[in-house]
């Protein structure tokens, strides 16, 4: 039975992690039962395999626990140490490496794309006619680094169906697995990007929010400014200075067991494991590891990425490693794309969803921000709160209900 914090924390794991101070006294028992009995819950239903939830308050675990299975079927349990794909939580962790050349002015917030890859300086929109086809025309101006930081540039994952067949034929797409999975291609992410320039998107720069290839285009971006390959970017600038060990493209061989497989929610709601390739297992661990997707690519734990995001929530520094300055976290953690992603109280920063309105994302306070993976795995840091909460599953898709009530339960159990 869990306590609030692992008696192990206590003894010693916490320094392994990168923190230094001893564990936080916990959430009361009562309540952090309630978050034990409800992962607990989806665990019996059938409803996801296993999960791992982990929250830090002022940077130290006051609930963390492992349930379920990592692999159902090879009869491997859940721990804190399994490795899951992120999908989407990629996309924070190559906003702040933007930032930080950003920071070195070797790249502009509000510089043109085409900058850097060719094939961006001068893009097409199809715009839908009156009988559901596209009609090309030129964007009214250059997409921007900033655009594609808050998904406002109008490109998506070429899935609508008056551009999906020209994105088929060139391998984007639907054609690409999900569209935005890019762990199988063997070739380098800036190639495929520099193709992507050449495809017509779906809304003018600036004039919509539309999710889609925009943090894959800005990893070409880091590449392009840094020269270095974005995996090395974030290992030397990122990863590496914060001691996250477990954040990588690819798994090694040796640690595939570590990897949790894929499940998905059948037609009775309870789970079946997904097949293999690029919709179901994936191949982070036997693919061509040549691609570095900066919008899709990354598998971790939920100790790594805490971690990452205590960074953030401490204004880009933690344990002695800076990897931004404050200034440059408050733009990405503060609606930069004003009612374009949501007029219910929900903004797009550089990097997060933001919390603008008490209310507008169940129980987080103005000021919280954070995102999801396809794999079903979400996060939310919430300042005001001295709070990170990370909750790590494998459903794709993912038809349940257990990210919003999770949430939800941890928030229920802070008293102070």
């Amino acid at each position: 039975m869990l306590r609030t914090v692992w008696l192990v924390l206590a003894l010693g794991l916490v320094s392994g992690m990168g923190w230094a101070q001893p564990a936080a006294a916990g959430l009361p028992a009562e309540r952090a039962a309630r978050i034990d009995r409800l992962l607990q819950q989806y665990v019996d239903k059938e409803q996801i395999a296993g999960a791992v939830a982990l929250v830090l308050r002022d940077g130290r675990p006051v609930y963390e626990k492992a349930v379920g299975w990592s692999d159902k079927e090879a009869g491997r349990k859940m721990t804190t140490g399994t490795l899951f794909r992120i999908a989407s939580q990629t996309k924070a962790v190559t906003s702040a490496a933007v930032m930080a050349l950003v920071e070195e002015g070797k790249i502009g917030i509000n510089e043109p794309v085409g900058n850097f890859i060719a094939s961006f300086k001068k893009t097409m929109v199809a715009e839908k006619d009156e009988r559901g086809g596209a009609r090309m025309v030129p964007a009214r101006r250059p997409i921007t680094i900033a655009q594609l930081l808050t998904h406002t540039a109008g490109i998506s994952y070429g899935r609508e169906p008056h551009i999906a067949a020209l994105y088929e034929a060139k391998g984007l797409g639907p054609a690409a697995g999900n569209g935005w999975y890019t762990a199988d291609k063997e070739e380098p992410i800036c190639e495929t990007m520099e193709r992507l320039g050449t495809l017509p998107f779906v809304a003018q720069p600036g004039e919509a929010y539309v999710y889609g290839y925009n943090t894959d285009i800005l990893g070409c971006v880091v590449e392009k400014a840094s020269g270095m390959a974005l995996d090395e970017f974030l290992r030397t600038r990122i990863t590496g200075p914060l001691g996250l060990k477990d954040t990588r493209f690819f798994v090694p061989a040796a640690e595939k067991e570590r990897l949790a497989a894929v499940y998905s929610t059948g037609p009775d709601g309870k789970i079946v494991r997904a097949a293999e390739g690029s919709r179901g297992q994936g191949h982070y661990v036997d693919g061509p590891r040549k691609s570095f997707a900066g919008g899709a690519g990354l598998t971790s734990t939920a100790r790594d990425y805490a971690r990452f995001l205590e960074a953030i929530r401490r204004g880009g520094e933690l344990g002695g490693a800076r990897i931004l300055g404050p200034r440059a976290v408050e733009l990405m953690r503060t609606n930069q794309s004003g009612t374009l992603h949501s007029a219910t109280g929900l903004g797009f920063g550089f990097g997060f969803q933001t919390v603008d309105r008490y209310g507008a994302s169940g129980l987080a306070a103005v000021g919280a921000f954070g995102w999801s993976g396809a794999y079903g795995t979400i996060y939310q840091v919430d300042p005001k709160s001295r709070m990170v909460v990370v909750l790590m599953i494998q459903m794709m898709p993912n038809g349940t209900d257990i990210q919003a009530k999770y949430l939800a339960s941890v928030y229920q159990a802070l008293v102070d």
